[in-house]
C-alpha cells in the first residue's frame, strides 16, 4: 500500500493506492494542486479511480471537480455533501474498494454536517473532525459540538489504539499521531464530557477563515465565482430558516408559499424527487430568472436544495433583490426524505 501526504503544508491531501493492482484514490485535493498530483500518480503507475473529499472545505477550493473532468474518475462525498458535482455518496460503513484494500468510511459530523473519516489498514484519516492535539472548529453553519464529540468519543475513539491518525490539517508541524494518544493528551477531548467540549467549542471566537466566501460557497455549489456573484457571511447569516414540519405545516395552510428549487435539473428529477409544486431554477441561473417569479416578491417563498446550503445562498440572493418574506429549508431533500414526507418522483420509463 502507497499512503503519501502530498502537500507538504499545513492542509493535507492523502494518496492511498495499491501498487500491486495499479490503482489509486485522492482524498481532500487541493485545486491548486491538481498538477502535483497527476505528475505523482503518473509517476507511480497510478490510475486514479476515485476522488473523496472529507467534507466540504472552507478554506481551499476542492479539486476534486477538476480532476473528475480532467481524468474522469468519480467524486466521492458524504451522504449529506451538498455539491452536485458528486457522483458518488458515502455512508457509515460502507466500504470503498482500491484495488486489493479497501477504505472503511465513519460519519464524522461536527465540523459540517457532511463530515466523515476514512479508516484502511490500520490508519485513520479524519478530516477535519480530529487533529493532532486538537479538533476542527464547529462555528461555521451546520456545525455541531455536540455531534462532535460523539463522533470522536464513539467512533474515532473506538478505534485500535495504534491506530495512526492522519489529520486534514496541522499548523504545528505534526504529520501522524494514534488514538491512544489523543485520547490520553488531546488538550480539547481528554478528560472532557460532553458538555464542557460543547461550552469550549461554543467559546473559541475564531475569526473566519481568510476568503471563506470565495471558497465555502463554490464547494457547496460546483459554481466558479464568475458564474454567480455569491452573497457576502453578512446576508448568508440573516438568512431565515424554516424546519421540513414547520413547511410541512405551510404547505397544508391556505396561503401556500412559492417554492423555488436551485437544484440542478438532472438532481430534481432524481433519487430524492422534488416537492409538489416547486417551480426549478438552477443556482446557476436565478439572478437572470427573477421576473419568472416576480408575482411572489411580496409573499412567501421558501428556497429548497439538497442539503440546505444551495438554497441558503439562494435565499440570500432572493432577499437582496427585494423578496420580502424568504426562508431556507433547513437540511433540504435530504432532511424532508429523512422525516417520511411526500415527495414527487419521475415515473420509471421501463416500468
Amino acid at each position: 500500500m502507497i499512503l503519501r501526504e502530498l502537500n507538504g503544508e499545513s492542509c493535507k491531501t492523502y494518496l492511498i493506492g495499491d501498487e500491486g493492482r495499479g490503482r489509486a484514490v485522492l482524498v481532500d485535493p487541493l485545486h491548486a494542486h491538481v498538477d502535483r498530483y497527476l505528475a505523482v500518480l503518473a509517476y507511480h503507475r497510478l490510475e486514479l479511480d476515485l476522488v473523496i473529499d472529507t467534507h466540504t472545505h472552507a478554506d481551499h477550493l476542492s479539486g476534486g471537480p477538476q480532476l473528475r473532468f480532467l481524468v474522469g474518475s468519480r467524486f466521492a462525498m458524504q451522504k449529506w455533501a451538498p455539491s452536485p458535482a458528486v457522483d458518488v455518496h458515502l455512508e457509515e460503513g460502507e466500504e470503498v474498494p482500491v484495488g486489493d484494500l479497501a477504505l472503511r468510511v465513519l460519519h464524522t459530523p461536527g465540523h459540517t454536517p457532511d463530515g466523515m473519516s476514512l479508516v484502511v489498514e490500520g490508519n485513520v484519516l479524519t478530516g477535519d473532525t480530529l487533529f493532532i492535539g486538537g479538533s476542527g472548529r464547529t462555528d461555521f453553519a451546520g456545525g455541531d459540538a455536540g455531534a462532535q464529540f460523539d463522533a470522536v468519543t464513539r467512533k474515532l475513539f473506538t478505534l485500535p489504539d495504534e491506530t495512526i491518525v492522519r489529520p486534514g490539517h496541522d499548523y504545528r508541524g505534526n504529520t501522524t499521531s494514534t488514538i491512544g494518544q489523543e485520547k490520553r493528551t488531546n488538550p480539547r477531548l481528554a478528560n472532557r464530557t460532553r458538555e464542557e467540549y460543547i461550552d469550549l467549542m461554543n467559546n473559541l471566537g475564531l475569526s473566519p477563515p481568510q476568503n471563506i466566501q470565495e471558497v465555502l460557497q463554490p464547494n457547496q455549489s460546483a459554481l466558479g465565482t464568475g458564474e454567480i456573484s455569491f452573497p457576502d457571511w453578512s446576508e448568508l447569516k440573516k438568512v431565515r430558516e424554516i424546519d421540513v414540519q414547520g413547511l410541512h405545516r405551510m404547505l397544508a395552510a391556505d396561503e401556500r408559499p412559492l417554492l423555488v428549487d436551485v437544484r440542478e435539473p438532472a438532481e430534481y428529477t432524481g433519487e430524492l424527487g422534488h416537492l409538489s409544486g416547486s417551480v426549478l431554477i438552477p443556482l446557476r441561473e436565478l439572478v437572470n430568472r427573477l421576473e419568472e417569479i416576480q408575482e411572489h416578491k411580496s409573499g412567501p417563498v421558501v428556497t429548497v436544495c439538497r442539503a440546505g446550503m444551495r438554497s441558503a445562498t439562494a435565499a440570500a440572493i432572493l432577499s437582496r433583490s427585494g423578496f420580502a418574506e424568504v426562508s431556507n429549508l433547513a437540511g433540504g431533500l435530504l432532511a424532508w426524505n429523512d422525516a417520511e414526507l411526500p415527495v414527487e418522483r419521475e415515473a420509471d420509463p421501463a416500468a
